[in-house]
């Protein structure tokens, strides 16, 4: 080797250690997402109105807190159906008007609001557990109580939680001002989006673009049918549009059920298909019905092409019917989710019963306690900014502890700069009016982006409002920056470095319970339960559609698991890089069994019972390999059987699955 070619590996291996890890560089590089610009615009007007009020009738502070409850109905106003902008706004600002009041009533009172703002911690924590909209109530119930026991509110004891609720409100009803005109228009869009992921599904059939659209369906699916069924708890009309809706929904199913035999088949499908799908993502995004249902598409040659074919034909004869009804789902015959009092008797006893929803409240309580008890026994400026900081660290569902700690503080940091800007330039007055105007849009409209942008957008609002409230000016800055940074040390140290709870047991463990599905649906896919009625319609079809759906939807969660777990640094990050292979090779087991069923129910011999068993037995110890952290020594046997047979596919993907799981792979990991 030369001097030159020396001097390159250097400089290489010089660069290779200055330069920031994947997991930062992943954390810091923002998504592609559009920006919302409905509520962006409705976060300019939600913040800026009330301190044009409170200007207006010398109350400036009255009028920054109705803007600081505005903030926390900015921040939640994600959803797209406007039914569900309700629960996901009005719900949470419920909980912050009694986080506030709890508070309020502890402020200055010392240890004894260190005792009460650790309870409520634990409370948040396990509510959060719940779902999406009680993470977010969660959430406002533990910040709202930090801000009114660490700042002074106006007296009397009412009127923090009144304001508060205003501004939250007040952003419910400019994001509810459409919804006489466009009621149904979400619904409906997000059932057309599923038509169109069905239909570039179709279009990547037997090819490598295949994996990639058939996560966008899941995703697409799993989004139609958390909005449709939400607005169908509250729907008991037979013939109502809504139906029609679910009906529409239910029958991409098949499509979709269809999709992988066509892939496995190994050739594209006629183009003429994926057409007429979209065709039909037009007619269900437009509203129409009733016109004429016949397609003209080609004379299928395959059971794969014949499978695709029926599916399609169904599908445009219950788009095109007004009067369909949805085929039996969830809790309800007609597609309706169980009573709102037996969902709330389930979540109560979920968290409970769950071991999670109480280790997740321990650690937020752990971590506030100490927080407080830290304020507490040292004077710190504006103190329950630290407390603040923690909440939102961790979050359960945000993502990984460590990095968003790590993006909080350079999201804070580089807020900061802005907020410093504006207290050291802007005079204070009307002048807030133009910045708030101009800075709460940017909220939205980064949020989109990532965590870290989140951050950067939200700080320098909060040190306005801080300003409007306190008077403090340039002097907020340091605070807000020192505060954020201690919050964030706790955070990592007590809620994620010093907290018992392995990598196994956050993802294996979940990985391990996908795979017994995926074990159980090939079961009922080719068992004595799923034959009852030759693997056609009926009951027995619609538990596979069901068990198809979970299992997808619980490998979506598990992929986004994973996900977080790759933003963590070693040897997290590189356990998690070392399993995702696995992630994928259930799906593809998923996949192969919906097809080898498809190609059974269109004409294909059906597998022998033995051949299922040993299929099945080969799951089952890949779920307690996974779950063991062990390898696959007591299912050692190759799976034989037809190499023409209608499972031979499958048996190639749960070996591939199986070599996963070797002894050499997992002692790489």
């Amino acid at each position: 080797m030369g001097d030159r070619d020396r001097d390159r590996v250097r400089t290489d291996a010089r660069a290779a250690l200055l330069a920031p890890p994947a997991w930062l560089v992943a954390g810091l590089r923002p998504k592609k997402a559009p920006v919302p610009w409905a509520a962006a615009a409705r976060a300019s007007v939600a913040m800026a109105v009330p301190i044009v009020v409170g200007l207006a009738t010398d109350k400036p502070a009255y009028g920054a807190l109705v803007s600081m409850g505005a903030l926390t109905g900015v921040i939640g106003d994600t959803a797209d159906a406007y039914r569900m902008r309700v629960f996901n706004i009005a719900l949470p600002q419920f909980f912050g008007a009694v986080g506030v009041t709890l508070g309020t009533l502890v402020y200055g009172e010392g240890w004894l609001a260190v005792g009460i703002l650790t309870l409520i911690a634990l409370v948040s924590g396990m509510i959060s557990s719940i779902g999406a909209v009680a993470s977010v109530s969660g959430l406002l119930l533990l910040l709202n109580a930090v801000v009114g026991a660490g700042l002074q509110m106006p007296d009397p004891w009412w009127k923090a939680p009144l304001l508060l609720s205003l501004g939250g409100l007040f952003v419910l009803a400019l994001s509810l001002l459409a919804w006489p005109l466009r009621g149904r228009v979400p619904e409906r869009g997000a059932v057309a989006a599923t038509y169109g992921a069905a239909a570039d599904l179709l279009a990547a059939a037997g090819t490598p673009a295949y994996e990639t659209r058939r996560q966008a369906v899941t995703q697409a699916l799993n989004h139609a049918y958390d909005l449709v069924l939400a607005r169908r708890a509250h729907d008991h009309g037979r013939r109502s549009s809504l139906v029609r809706l679910l009906a529409q929904l239910n029958v991409v199913i098949p499509l979709v059920e269809a999709a992988p035999a066509a892939h496995l088949h190994g050739s594209p499908l006629p183009d003429a298909i994926p057409a007429a799908v979209r065709e039909l993502a037009a007619t269900v995004a437009a509203g129409r019905g009733g016109g004429d249902p016949t397609l003209e598409l080609p004379a299928p040659a395959t059971p794969s092409q014949r499978a695709v074919d029926v599916a399609l034909r169904y599908a445009s004869a219950v788009v095109h019917n007004a009067d369909a009804d949805p085929p039996a789902t969830g809790d309800d015959p007609l597609g309706r989710p169980a009573a709102l009092r037996i969902r709330a008797r389930r979540a109560t006893r979920d968290v409970l019963l769950s071991e999670a929803s109480w280790r997740y409240g321990l650690r937020l309580a752990l971590c506030i306690g100490l927080a407080q008890s830290l304020v507490s026994l040292i004077p710190v400026p504006r103190s329950y900014w630290v407390a603040l900081t923690i909440t939102f660290v961790l979050k359960p569902d945000f993502g990984s502890v460590f990095s968003r700690a790590v993006l909080r503080a350079l999201g804070t940091a580089a807020g900061v700069v802005v907020g410093a800007a504006v207290l050291a330039e802007v005079p204070r007055g009307w002048w807030d009016v133009a910045v708030m105007a101009v800075l709460a849009p940017l909220i939205p409209a980064l949020s989109v982006k990532g965590y870290a942008f989140q951050t950067a957008a939200i700080t320098p609002v909060i040190l306005l409002l801080s300003d409007i409230l306190n008077h403090q000016g340039f002097d907020l800055v340091v605070p807000r920056l020192l505060d954020s940074l201690i919050g964030c040390g706790i955070a990592l140290i007590a809620g994620y470095l010093l907290w018992p709870e392995s990598w196994h047991t956050r993802i294996g463990d979940r990985l391990a319970d996908a795979v017994d599905d995926a074990a159980d649906y090939v079961s009922y896919a080719f068992g004595t339960a799923g034959e009852g009625d030759g693997g056609g319609g009926g009951a027995d079809r619609a538990e596979r559609v069901r068990r198809r759906r979970r299992i997808y939807r619980d490998l979506s969660l598990v992929r986004s698991e994973f996900q977080r777990a790759l933003t963590e640094p070693p040897p997290t990050g590189r356990r998690a890089a070392a399993w995702w292979p696995l992630v994928v090779a259930v799906e593809r087991v998923v996949d192969a069994t919906t097809a080898a069923r498809v190609r059974v129910n269109h004409g294909a011999p059906p597998p022998a019972p033995a051949e299922v068993a040993a299929i099945e037995r080969q799951l089952r110890g890949m779920a307690e390999g996974v779950r063991s952290s062990t390898t696959l020594t007591q299912v050692r046997a190759e799976l034989t059987g037809d190499e023409t047979g209608v499972l031979a596919p499958l048996r190639q993907e749960v070996t591939a699955a199986r070599a996963i799981t070797s002894p050499g792979r997992h002692r790489a990991t």
